[in-house]
């Protein structure tokens, strides 16, 4: 039995596709979009691919890459203003978007603050670099399984994500609408550590093993802080505002001080402090302050027997 030519679709149904099409580029009818109305949103794969230029210029500053031109002198030079200037245009293009200010909509304040932003992270650059260089110094110290600083630099998710993250936050401290997350996003994908990017991190921080970490937007952590696979540094509660809204910003999670352990699973929660050189153990339900050289730990576990086939 042999097969038809399949009629055409546009034979069976005139002005099908063009009514679609029409639906598809009508506006939207919710306040939420009104900002996409007449503005394009910036090209993810242009940032993440600028951002991953930016990640493999710090790592090219402390370790030369094999086929890497930007290693050092002129070659770094033109490879920082390449970054700079395809940065900046996406800067620009979301300028419009929430939370930045009114003149958001101004092309001209928009062209300027977006070279004016990817010109600050640039000049921040060797800051980051020296922050990285401790984060990897901390990853090898604490990794017995670490030969070598370079095979954390080289590696460890928990160093990759960091290393984003840092850069995510520069741009949400200027105020940059939808580039942060994506960036924390895209790590977060890729290593199953959830940074957002306002949570203001110190220097020497590890992340051993690092999937399921989460680090909420209002946390705090210090320097030489250390977290394993697991843990939560989250929100107790979500507020809401008079119309049932959450309201977006408060102070919601932990502040973690300097030289703080905590172990696997452990989960904390709400704006409380964990102070300085605290461990807390491993599955821990946190939600309470804790003194400077705290100890933390779950209760004993209870272990019984079962006799002549009773149950518990």
């Amino acid at each position: 039995m042999s097969r038809g030519t399949p009629a055409s679709s546009e034979g069976r149904a005139p002005g099908f596709h063009a009514a679609v099409a029409g639906a598809l580029a009508a506006a939207g009818n919710s306040a939420l979009f009104a900002e996409l109305n007449g503005n394009l949103l910036p090209d993810r794969t242009l940032v993440l691919e600028s951002i991953g230029r930016l990640h493999r210029v710090l790592v090219g500053s402390i370790l030369p890459i094999a086929g890497d031109g930007a290693s050092g002198g002129p070659a770094l030079e033109r490879e920082l203003a390449s970054i700079e200037a395809a940065l900046a245009d996406q800067i620009h293009l979301a300028l419009p978007f929430p939370p930045r200010p009114a003149n958001g909509h101004d092309e001209g304040a928009r062209h300027a603050a977006g070279h004016r932003i990817a010109r600050e992270l640039i000049a921040r650059l060797p800051e980051l670099r020296e922050c990285l260089l401790r984060d990897i110094s901390a990853a090898w110290r604490g990794d017995p399984s670490c030969p070598h600083p370079i095979e954390a630099l080289y590696s460890f998710p928990g160093v990759f994500a960091v290393t984003r993250h840092r850069i995510a936050h520069i741009l949400h401290q200027q105020q940059v609408p939808l580039l942060p997350r994506l960036i924390a996003e895209d790590a977060h994908q890729r290593t199953g550590i959830d940074i957002h990017p306002g949570a203001q991190i110190g220097c020497e921080f590890f992340i051993d093993h690092g999937t399921g970490v989460v680090i909420g937007e209002t946390a705090i952590v210090g320097n030489r802080v250390r977290l394993y696979q697991g843990v939560t540094l989250g929100a107790r509660s979500f507020p809401v505002d008079e119309a049932g809204r959450l309201v977006k910003g408060r102070p919601r999670h932990p502040i973690v001080e300097d030289e703080v352990t905590i172990y696997a699973s452990a989960t904390v929660l709400g704006r409380v402090t964990v102070g300085r050189g605290s461990i807390i153990g491993g599955n821990v339900w946190l939600t309470h302050d804790v003194p400077p050289h705290s100890r933390v730990a779950q209760a004993e576990p209870l272990q019984t027997g079962f006799e002549d086939g009773a149950g518990i």
